[in-house]
């Protein structure tokens, strides 16, 4: 996934001279084309994503469109305060690249658990965020920033992710349906663990209950005609993500419910914060909080019990 969207940007670079790439000293593997091919518009500024941040609003006055790339809780955590006013508040153009989403640096502890950036990103002004869930939405996330003008975040994995769609995406939507169901159990999922999501969605079609697993790539700006078409025949909305569940995708969803008033019950699952003390590997850690496929399977089915 971080591959494909690094490879997309360093062909784009090539037609459009005001990309321009930062990374705080990490990277290696995946961002030495870039580098190699535009030696002029990329700089490793080491451990100092708050700088890192600085540079890159700078550069965005000077007309860039830059790209900041680092691990999620240091390229958004360590330099939320720079994010939010050297950058949204000028409303420049700076992505801010992430990598490691949720668990994927599971092994190394809190510090390196992605788990709360989606809601910090969210609540900044001007900020598009992105959470592609395999290669093909991350080449459309690239494609999508590259667009657009103004403050962006894109939340990518660490590799080797299974991919979900069978061939690329021409355009990234805010919903990308990853079976052909239309079940009356909607279950919407933001970054990799939709592949879970999936996993459970047939679960459940298998066990007689007709549930659908849906990406959804753009948590901000919402599609909301979009998704209350989804709603209908949709008995139950189900939320996934690799993220804790106040802030993000269950958020988003949550709220724009309560605006339009519609009255279908929601399941939000994803991180637990009591959990996170624990360490060990992601596929470990998504058991933890019960957000792998056989456990949302369950948690449904019980929900739907409990109706």
């Amino acid at each position: 996934m971080r591959n494909t969207f690094i490879e997309r940007l360093t062909d784009a670079a090539e037609t459009d001279s005001r990309i321009f790439l930062l990374c705080g000293d990490l990277g290696y593997s995946v961002l030495e084309a870039f580098a190699e091919r535009h030696p002029d518009r990329f700089v490793n500024v080491g451990v100092a994503e708050q700088n890192m941040v600085g540079i890159a609003a700078g550069l965005a006055l000077s007309g860039y469109k830059v790209f900041t790339y680092s691990i999620v809780n240091f390229a958004v955590t360590r330099c939320l305060e720079q994010i939010r006013n050297d950058v949204c508040y000028h409303e420049l153009d700076v992505t801010v690249v992430a990598v490691g989403g949720g668990f994927a640096y599971g092994a190394q502890g809190y510090s390196h658990h992605g788990s709360e950036d989606v809601g910090f990103t969210r609540m900044l002004p001007g900020m598009h965020v992105a959470v592609p869930a395999d290669a093909a939405e991350a080449a459309a996330a690239a494609d999508y920033m590259l667009a657009r003008k103004g403050p962006g975040y894109v939340r990518l994995a660490r590799g080797r992710e299974p991919q979900l769609h069978r061939a690329e995406i021409d355009e990234l939507a805010s919903f990308h349906r990853l079976d052909e169901r239309e079940g009356a159990v909607l279950i919407l999922a933001s970054g990799p663990v939709a592949g879970e999501a999936l996993t459970a969605a047939n679960l459940l079609f298998e066990a007689g209950i007709n549930a659908s697993a849906v990406s959804t790539p753009i948590i901000k700006p919402f599609d909301v005609d979009a998704f209350c078409a989804l709603l209908n025949g949709t008995s139950l909305v189900v939320t996934v993500e690799e993220h804790v569940t106040f802030g993000g995708l269950g958020s988003t969803v949550a709220e724009t419910l309560a605006d339009a008033g519609a009255s279908v019950p929601l399941l939000r699952l994803g991180i637990d914060h009591k959990n996170r003390t624990i360490v060990g590997s992601q596929d470990y850690l998504r058991n933890i909080n019960g957000i792998n496929g056989h456990a949302i399977a369950a948690r449904i089915r019980a929900k739907l019990e409990e109706r």
